[in-house]
């Protein structure tokens, strides 16, 4: 039998708050999206401003990053035409993201969850993703 590690209720709550603030900080509000190991919802805020186009996206790219344990602008180059994974983004549905923005949560070498960001660049995604990120792990 396999023992898991996840993330719970308040480890979500917590790096929706540094993420948050990092979206604040920088004048971009955003849609922040936290899933468990498994890529299933723990929760969500879109942040007054926040794009609703970007609800799902950022739900999403947290989906990708846990269920992948990869982060999602790592498959941007990789999906390319003529690269080795073009086409992935219409696996699963369409729900696997290549986008910037999503970020696997890792403790210990392992995928514990995931974290999404959507409603700017993806630069600006990817960075209020890393905020919360860190209120977890550190780096």
């Amino acid at each position: 039998m396999m023992t898991l590690q996840t993330l719970d209720l308040a480890d979500a709550q917590q790096m929706l708050a540094a993420s948050k603030a990092k979206a604040e900080e920088i004048g971009v509000p955003m849609c922040i999206a936290i899933t468990d190991t498994s890529g299933n919802l723990i929760a969500f805020e879109r942040m007054d401003g926040g794009k609703v186009t970007s609800i799902t996206i950022a739900i999403d790219k947290s989906f990708t990053a846990s269920g992948a344990k990869k982060a999602t602008h790592e498959y941007g180059d990789a999906s390319q035409p003529g690269k080795p994974a073009y086409g992935i983004a219409a696996a699963i549905g369409g729900r696997l993201m290549v986008v910037g923005g999503g970020l696997p949560v890792m403790v210990n070498g392992q995928c514990v969850g995931g974290i999404g960001v959507s409603s700017g660049t993806p630069d600006q995604d990817r960075e209020v993703a890393q905020a919360g990120l860190h209120a977890i792990t550190g780096h």
